[in-house]
């Protein structure tokens, strides 16, 4: 799956056939990301393109030194379901 960085729009995107796939963050301070809102296409729903989308977004945030507040409960609960990640939580 093909997933961009829009960081003029602070959202992580995912192309689906049906549409977008969307992450929307908000940034809190230099060092921490608020990660606010996980959408998927209702027919793209159950397929794992969310997890995937915050996945990769909670690796960016990894790689790139930032901090995780994850106000999304969807985001939420993969931190949950994967806690090699829970380093990148606030």
């Amino acid at each position: 799956m093909d997933i961009r960085h829009d960081m003029d729009n602070n959202r992580f995107v995912a192309r689906t056939e049906r549409g977008e796939a969307v992450l929307q963050y908000r940034r809190e301070n230099e060092n921490a990301l608020d990660y606010r809102s996980t959408v998927v296409p209702e027919p793209d729903r159950g397929q794992g393109i969310g997890e995937q989308l915050v996945l990769h977004a909670l690796e960016w945030a990894k790689e790139n030194g930032f901090e995780v507040n994850a106000s999304c409960p969807f985001v939420q609960s993969v931190l949950e379901e994967h806690p090699e990640l829970q380093g990148v939580k606030a």
